[in-house]
């Protein structure tokens, strides 16, 4: 298999690799990169859990092949967690328990980062709506929207 010459800037870091054309970029952030916060869940972009930032937008790693990312700025959850709105989130998930196994804690911190910056004191049922592309099969979302709520507040 051919692979295509790619650079993209992830986490701040410029790099140059070579990747297999149909190579998700969320395969190659946790694969070549070793990103594994990025994680896959249904691979068809509608759980959330492969959630990334491309060029400040919110995407899904599992619908972007890494060769479409090329020339493009990629932030992964291992970088957010810096961001001092992600990292007050985190904060609240765990006061809250809102993180119970985390598979999708990742998606929900980006995608709640991205409700806040956007509206910062929403409702709880625009959290709720704002929330709806992320699945999370553990706390049904009480929790969640509880930590988001609490952050909204402070």
């Amino acid at each position: 298999m051919t692979e295509l010459p790619v650079s993209l800037t992830v986490n701040g870091r410029t790099l140059r690799r070579l990747v297999a054309p149909r190579t998700h970029l969320a395969d190659f952030l946790r694969e070549d990169l070793q990103l594994t916060g990025t994680h896959l869940g249904c691979e068809h972009g509608v759980c959330g859990a492969c959630t990334v930032r491309l060029d400040g937008d919110v995407v899904r790693g599992c619908l972007i092949l890494a060769v479409q990312a090329d020339g493009h700025d990629v932030e992964t959850i291992e970088h957010m967690a810096h961001d001092p709105l992600v990292a007050a989130l985190i904060a609240a998930f765990e006061r809250r328990n809102a993180a119970q196994c985390a598979f999708c804690s990742s998606g929900m911190l980006l995608t709640a980062r991205e409700l806040l910056v956007a509206v910062p004191h929403p409702t709880r049922a625009e959290i709720r709506a704002h929330l709806s592309g992320n699945f999370c099969r553990c706390t049904g979302y009480q929790a969640i929207i509880d930590a988001i709520t609490e952050v909204a507040s402070a």
